[in-house]
């Protein structure tokens, strides 16, 4: 489509430049890795300040302190949905919060490359990872899901804010997708194509819950369908076939899909694709 191709070539001129430098937020000073749609005038300054539990931002590292001393917040807006130790993940309804969710979106795109929902937030809940201490609830993460998706998509964008990476967050948020799922009796997949990136989160994730399924959740059962696995992880039946051909125990045959893995093989496969911590418990 020559006009995509041309909007796209448009958008990607505009936003290849970063407009902010970095940001201030909590007790984290974090350098911005791409463009974002922020108004005049927090466009194009060198440092944002923002509020960790209400997601207001501000150029002014006086009115950022002054902000702080009396902000009365201190967690996300919505409903606390889950709590595990120091782990809290809120739910929100984008109507209901919209300048919340788009601040979110806005902060986010700091650190995506190809998001695009900044403002049209009503369609879409969000689930906000919070660590809690005694100062309140720090917003680590978050993903989006669509109210209503056709294609039954259980994830639309999803991030680890960067001082937070490297801690398991992003799996446990996928996991959480997932369990949400479960709840709804859905079978459930990222909004597709996905990213390189996309493909890096979700492929530990698929291989190492279908193989923990197999090993551990499928009782005396010596054989396995493809949908049996999809009723019981929520995992969609394509992402299954793509995980089980990425381990190598998918055999097609005369038009029929087989697993072909012994007890030892799943054993073997376990300690190499080991569902890791933390898990939604």
């Amino acid at each position: 489509n020559p006009d995509l191709a041309e909007l796209e070539a448009e958008h990607h001129e505009i936003t290849k430049v970063k407009n902010v430098g970095e940001i201030v937020m909590g007790r984290h000073r974090v350098e911005a890795w791409y463009y974002s749609p922020f108004p005049a005038p927090y466009s194009g300054v060198d440092t944002l300040y923002i509020c960790e539990y209400t997601l207001k931002y501000m150029r002014k590292a006086g009115y950022y302190r002054r902000h702080c001393g009396t902000c009365p917040v201190r967690t996300p807006p919505g409903d606390e949905i889950y709590r595990e130790g120091n782990l809290s993940v809120y739910e929100l309804d984008g109507k209901e919060h919209r300048v919340y969710c788009q601040n979110l979106c806005l902060l986010a795109k700091l650190f995506l490359d190809h998001k695009t929902l900044y403002y049209d937030v009503d369609p879409f809940r969000f689930y906000v990872i919070c660590e809690v201490d005694e100062q309140g609830a720090h917003i680590v993460g978050y993903f989006s899901k669509e109210k209503v998706s056709a294609e039954d998509y259980n994830l639309a964008c999803i991030l680890t804010f960067p001082a937070h990476q490297r801690k398991g967050y992003g799996r446990f948020l996928i996991a959480f997708s997932y369990e949400l799922s479960k709840k709804e009796e859905k079978v459930g997949s990222p909004e597709k194509p996905m990213s390189d990136l996309g493909q890096q989160a979700y492929i530990p994730y698929w291989t190492s819950t279908i193989v923990d399924f197999l090993l551990h959740g499928s009782g005396d059962r010596t054989s396995m369908s493809v949908m049996d696995i999809a009723r019981r992880t929520s995992i969609m039946a394509e992402d299954i076939i793509f995980a089980l051909n990425t381990l190598g125990i998918l055999k097609f045959v005369n038009g029929v899909y087989f697993i072909a893995a012994g007890r030892e093989d799943l054993e073997d496969l376990a300690r190499r694709h080991p569902v890791k911590e933390p898990r939604v418990d």
